[in-house]
């Protein structure tokens, strides 16, 4: 998270977490739970699952200014989801034509809630693949 081109992030205000390079435009469900926020511009979306851990997914930096241009959701506040549902989907290449860059950081932003939240060290991973641990 230290190395996120957004002071926000970077400094871990919202929580902890991992910043990742996503390497198909589609996000999905890190984990089962709810739908607990989902930004009208459709670049970030809040998960809350039943262990109470809270999830921010949020697409790229400053893609807020984008206004849900090249964002399709797939889900809304109050759905259900599964690990591994579809939530949204996203132009990559039109989104960097714009100037936006797309790291994506997840961030637990119920962070003091635990003893601790652990970024894993992967350097890729796959839809199911586990990279935080929370103790």
């Amino acid at each position: 998270m230290e190395k996120v081109k957004d002071d926000t992030f970077a400094s871990k205000v919202l929580g902890s977490g991992i910043a990742i390079l996503p390497t198909e435009n589609k996000i999905y469900a890190p984990a089962d739970g709810i739908i607990t926020s989902f930004h009208k511009s459709k670049h970030a979306i809040g998960i809350t699952t039943f262990d109470n851990v809270e999830i921010l997914i949020h697409v790229g930096i400053d893609t807020v200014k984008l206004g849900g241009q090249y964002f399709i959701g797939y889900v809304e506040v109050g759905d259900k989801v599964k690990m591994g549902d579809l939530l949204l989907e996203f132009d990559e290449e039109n989104i960097k034509a714009e100037g936006y860059d797309i790291t994506t950081p997840i961030v637990i932003t119920n962070t003091s809630s635990f003893l601790d939240v652990i970024p894993l060290q992967v350097t890729t991973a796959r839809k199911g693949d586990s990279i935080i641990k929370i103790l």
